[in-house]
């Protein structure tokens, strides 16, 4: 069975490394048979660092759908057409938008210093921070501040474009049209109901409609109507989550037999 991963607030937390502990998990799915992916938000650049060296020959999904690695190398990406792109910029002037705006590589940030964001930002310095008309290719948009966040929010989701939003922290995530979790699935081969999904946010959606079994961690409203199962994050969470891949694993293993 393929299994697919989130990595932020699903199998790593609070900006931390995946821990050593589901480090261990995830290989010893791979040794009893099954194999694996990881689909972020993040682009390439930021998933490598909180992922341990070992997992970073299997796919890689990066800014929503936009970026696609394996063995070592961006094999695929997609960009914004030039006329959303112009749209976009015209929104981010009229709403005096900042924003972290991604290439396969490169990026331009002009948001606030102590964004909570920057915790995030190229750890490992795989990149560099250039003017965002001296990047080659725009594969994902994240806006951090503005004067009016609903009328931006209305503008933008008149776009043919994917707008993901983080209402709490009153953040917009933009990815080119038709761009998400699952189109990067297809485009590596993952056929509908041949995998197990797990996330936690409304950008899993897209993966969880179309998986075999979704397991949601934490909790999200808008995610949790396409969620098999549930792990809270109380306690020792991350023992509950090893637990449920062995389970998954074992059940699935059993299934194909």
């Amino acid at each position: 069975m393929k299994f697919v991963f989130d990595l932020d607030g699903t199998i790593c937390f609070k900006g931390e490394p995946v821990s050593k502990r589901i480090v261990q998990s995830l290989l010893d799915l791979k040794s009893s048979g099954h194999e694996l992916f990881f689909a972020s938000a993040r682009p390439i650049r930021d998933m490598l660092p909180v992922l341990d060296v070992r997992l970073h020959s299997y796919p890689l999904i990066g800014g929503n759908g936009s970026l696609l690695y394996q063995h070592g190398e961006v094999i695929y990406s997609t960009s914004f057409h030039p006329n959303d792109l112009a749209k976009i910029h015209e929104l981010i002037d009229q709403y005096e938008a900042t924003y972290l705006i991604d290439s396969e590589w490169d990026y331009a940030y002009t948001g606030p210093n102590n964004h909570p964001i920057l915790d995030f930002l190229d750890p490992a310095n795989l990149a560099s921070s250039l003017p965002v008309e001296s990047l080659n290719s725009i594969v994902k948009i994240l806006l951090l501040t503005s004067t009016n966040f609903q009328d931006m929010l209305i503008d933008l989701k008149s776009l043919d474009i994917v707008v993901n939003t983080h209402t709490n922290e009153k953040v917009v995530d933009l990815s080119p049209a038709n761009i998400h979790k699952w189109s990067a699935l297809s485009t590596f081969g993952v056929s509908e109901e041949d995998f197990i999904a797990f996330g936690n946010d409304a950008n899993d959606v897209s993966m969880f409609r179309k998986a075999k079994h979704a397991v949601m961690v934490g909790y999200h409203e808008g995610l949790s109507d396409y969620a098999d199962e549930h792990i809270p994050l109380t306690g020792d969470y991350e023992e509950e989550i090893i637990k449920k891949l062995k389970d998954l694993s074992f059940k699935y293993i059993e299934v194909k037999e």
